[in-house]
């Protein structure tokens, strides 16, 4: 499924809308790691570094370039891996060390350009490549506490506000979506530090509000990082 997601993605040019900026390099990205884990795992690493070399840069077609910023944390993570079980020390922490860069703070992503909240997850894990356990679960629990503390909040966006990740035909539960966020960063936080049962059920909470929500479901069903 994830390579027929990069063949048809790569089999055409794509004109993004404002507003649509983000989609399909979205899952031209997530087509790529995916298929690099499973090359990881069955111990084919040197395809998995294809692979996610692949992901670092947009091709033409897509009709967007990367974000001045981009951190790529998910796909130096996996690199850092796939260099370390070949041995490649030096390689792999280099790639932990880019992996681990970036903001800390979880807030709400509203905006394609946002950095994802799954990006301080896997700086928490390649703190932990590293050796420095204290900062991983600093970003771990910033996550869950940021999930618990918002949970709650009243949400609204801005009438002028530009570049919304998704086409605003309907009016928006703007609560619901932020529910539906601080729960999925409270899954992130609580795969990071290894509770996998209490991230499981987070991740089904996300997803009895919004069946939808794609990371959520890869995250629910991949629980292995």
């Amino acid at each position: 499924m994830k390579q027929r997601a990069y063949d048809l993605m790569m089999s055409r040019k794509f004109h993004p809308w404002e507003g649509g900026e983000g989609k399909v390099t979205t899952q031209y990205v997530i087509s790529l790691v995916e298929q690099a884990k499973q090359y990881i795992e069955h111990g084919e690493y040197a395809l998995a570094i294809n692979m996610l070399q692949k992901a670092l840069a947009y091709p033409e077609n897509l009709g967007e370039g990367k974000l001045e910023g981009s951190k790529n944390n998910d796909i130096h993570y996996y690199l850092g891996l796939a260099y370390e079980r070949l041995k490649s020390d030096q390689k792999a922490v280099e790639s932990f060390e880019r992996a681990a860069k970036g903001s800390s703070d979880p807030g709400e992503a509203m905006f394609y350009y946002d950095q994802p909240a799954d990006m301080i997850l896997y700086q928490g894990l390649a703190k932990g490549k590293l050796g420095d356990t204290k900062e991983a679960n600093r970003r771990f629990y910033k996550l869950i506490d940021y999930g618990e503390k918002h949970l709650f909040d009243e949400s609204k966006v801005g009438y002028f506000a530009v570049s919304l990740p998704d086409m605003a035909v309907f009016k928006a539960d703007y609560n619901r979506r932020n529910q539906i966020h601080c729960l999925y960063l409270i899954g992130l936080g609580k795969l990071g530090i290894g509770n996998t049962g209490k991230a499981k059920e987070a991740f089904s909470k996300v997803l009895k509000m919004d069946t939808n929500h794609q990371k959520a479901r890869m995250y629910s069903k991949d629980l292995r990082y």
